[in-house]
């Protein structure tokens, strides 16, 4: 019989399972909770404090948030027996936020650039905020000015405060890293390349893999690559962090 699944590794399952429930309850209602609860660029006129932290619960459809359950559910169960209930959900939560915050800071370079065309083509940045405006329904609640419909990078920074980053990947790249950190030696493998490689080397590769993409900035790739290396550089520096402290007590 398997090990039963550490108690904040399967509360986490167990919330974001309620938030994606949640998602389509409200959807047939007509209610688009990613308005809400999914992260919104700080400069948009969409973004609401919590939405830092409630993005994490958040997924934009089954796939996504299979994938990410499964990753927690196989590495959090054995980062979280080895550190500790509270040292995990620290490390989760610190590992989300690494990943809005880096993501973010990326999106900040791209958004500053825009707006500084935008004013030099005459657009008024205040026209593009209102623009912005979502309802409940994830539909603009104003009709956008003239001037912003006709400028594509107007359009743009638009579409920039518009959409949010939804998941908990950030936090699940937290989990890999440490992960990696503390299990080194630990095979790895993925569905479609079935060879085991240890995880030293296995991680790496895949941060290696999440930096070309977000540095190419592919344009059919909507996944928040920078979101993910946040978040596993917070996962990477707090259990480097605890393995010096534990190697002090002893």
């Amino acid at each position: 019989m398997g090990q039963p699944i550490p108690t904040i590794t399967k509360n986490l399952l167990i919330i974001n399972g309620l938030f994606f429930l949640a998602t389509y309850i409200f959807e047939s209602k007509g209610i688009d909770l990613t308005v809400i609860l999914g992260a919104f660029y700080p400069g948009s006129p969409n973004f609401q404090t919590w939405q830092v932290l409630s993005h994490m619960f958040m997924h934009g459809g089954f796939q996504h948030i299979l994938f990410n359950m499964f990753a927690l559910w196989m590495f959090g169960a054995a980062v979280e027996t080895t550190i500790g209930a509270k040292n995990f959900l620290k490390l989760y939560i610190f590992a989300g936020f690494g990943g809005f915050i880096l993501y973010n800071l990326v999106n900040y370079i791209e958004i500053s650039q825009l707006q500084k065309l935008v004013v030099e083509q005459g657009v008024s940045l205040a026209d593009i905020y209102k623009a912005a405006k979502l309802n409940l329904h994830r539909e603009l609640v104003n009709e956008p000015a003239l001037s912003v419909v006709q400028n594509p990078n107007a359009i743009s920074l638009v579409q920039n405060y518009i959409t949010p980053m939804v998941g908990a990947s950030g936090a699940i790249y937290g989990l890999l890293l440490a992960f990696a950190v503390l299990y080194p030696e630990a095979k790895l493998a993925l569905i479609f390349f079935p060879v085991g490689i240890k995880a030293k080397y296995f991680i790496p590769i895949l941060i290696a893999v999440e930096l070309f993409f977000g540095v190419r900035n592919f344009e059919w790739n909507n996944v928040a690559h920078f979101a993910h290396l946040g978040g596993a550089l917070i996962g990477f520096l707090f259990v480097r962090n605890w393995k010096k402290n534990l190697y002090r007590k002893n």
